[in-house]
């Protein structure tokens, strides 16, 4: 895996790009590309102009489009980058304006809608889809930075008449903002996603709520609610209005999986109601073996937490000291949280870092200090 920072040795064979939509991943995108190459040229419409105004003054883009119009002709690829349910619409716009040669790609989070209005529209030879599979709790385009997507998974989506000359330049373009480029048949991607992405968030809000439905009038459980319970759950957080539009938009895939994890906990039941103490062992050691196979790079749709737990002794200026040895050495620091309940041996203090080198580092530098790091 290559260090933060660097970019993999790629040629962009374009240089005009146009962005429908300009917020956390689409200007992250542009952000990438404008760090790859000081001399392409950007362009980017959205109904928030005041932000295409930040964005250049930031010099992320050059071209601030007032709406879908002939300015587009000048793009080698155009991006669409708003809410899925929203994509569509705009790929009927812009065809118009596109130039012979040049390339409409999304960055939608589910593929089978676009891909199945690229089909309706007869738009195959010109589109392939994309997903950057990376966030942030946070939006818009003031919080995209050009190195979100370092060692994220880009996933591609051809079409039927995508020829290996068009897919190439979208991976051209992943390569270029440091992403790690992955071809896939749409209905493919959309089925994983389901299994690695919808199916967590969902059972994650699910479990959040069970315990509130249960919790007593005084909120034991959700005073106790630390450690696992809260590393699993974390996701619940995510936004609703999004995560709505997925869930509407991959529902059958969703649904499939859903319904086999509903077989899955009935198993779990059977072995509780029986006593099959071999059962529940099993479940724990070959789910154990399987997830210590996950390889640990890339960003993944669930965003990745980059935190360790130290122990400290609880007085006055504990955190002071700990956050004056990161601050001397330059280390930012995403938050310090206190754990209350440590059922897992974590240690007082929860740290969580903005990038894996930075708590690599962070890490390194307490352990020289003599502190003790817990996962």
């Amino acid at each position: 895996m290559k260090s933060k920072g660097q970019r993999r040795s790629c040629t962009m064979s374009d240089s005009t790009f146009g962005f429908i939509g300009l917020g956390l991943i689409g200007g992250s995108i542009a952000r990438g590309l404008r760090r790859a190459n000081k001399d392409i040229t950007i362009m980017a419409y959205m109904r928030t102009r005041s932000k295409l105004e930040q964005a250049k003054a930031d010099g992320t883009i050059d071209i601030i489009l007032d709406g879908i119009d002939e300015t587009l002709s000048a793009c080698d690829v155009i991006f669409l980058c708003t809410p899925v349910e929203y994509n569509a619409v705009y790929l009927e716009k812009v065809r118009p304006f596109l130039k012979p040669g040049a390339l409409i790609t999304d960055i939608g989070s589910t593929k089978t809608d676009i891909h199945q209005a690229v089909e309706r529209l007869g738009y195959e030879d010109v589109f392939v889809g994309g997903h950057p599979m990376a966030g942030s709790e946070k939006t818009g385009y003031e919080s995209s930075t050009d190195h979100l997507l370092e060692n994220a998974y880009y996933i591609i989506t051809p079409t039927k008449k995508s020829t290996p000359e068009q897919i190439d330049r979208i991976r051209q373009v992943a390569l270029g903002i440091g992403a790690l480029p992955i071809v896939l048949d749409y209905h493919e991607h959309d089925f994983s996603v389901a299994a690695i992405s919808h199916l967590p968030h969902l059972v994650a809000s699910s479990l959040v709520n069970l315990v509130h439905d249960n919790d007593s009038k005084d909120e034991i459980m959700k005073r106790l609610a630390a450690g696992g319970f809260k590393d699993i759950t974390r996701i619940a957080s995510s936004s609703p209005v999004m995560w709505e539009q997925i869930c509407m938009t991959n529902t059958e895939n969703i649904l499939v999986l859903l319904k086999r994890y509903i077989t899955s906990l009935e198993s779990i039941c059977d072995a509780l109601e029986n006593h099959n103490g071999d059962a529940i062992y099993k479940m724990f050691e070959e789910s154990g073996k399987y997830r210590s196979t996950f390889p640990n790079r890339g960003q993944g749709p669930i965003e990745r937490d980059y935190s360790f737990c130290v122990d400290v002794l609880d007085e006055p200026g504990s955190i002071s000291v700990l956050s004056a040895i990161l601050a001397a050495k330059g280390i930012s620091v995403k938050n310090i949280g206190i754990n209350h309940s440590r059922e897992e041996g974590e240690g007082a203090l929860r740290i969580s870092f903005y990038k894996e080198d930075k708590k690599n580092e962070a890490a390194e530098l307490l352990r020289s200090h003599n502190y003790v790091l817990t996962k």
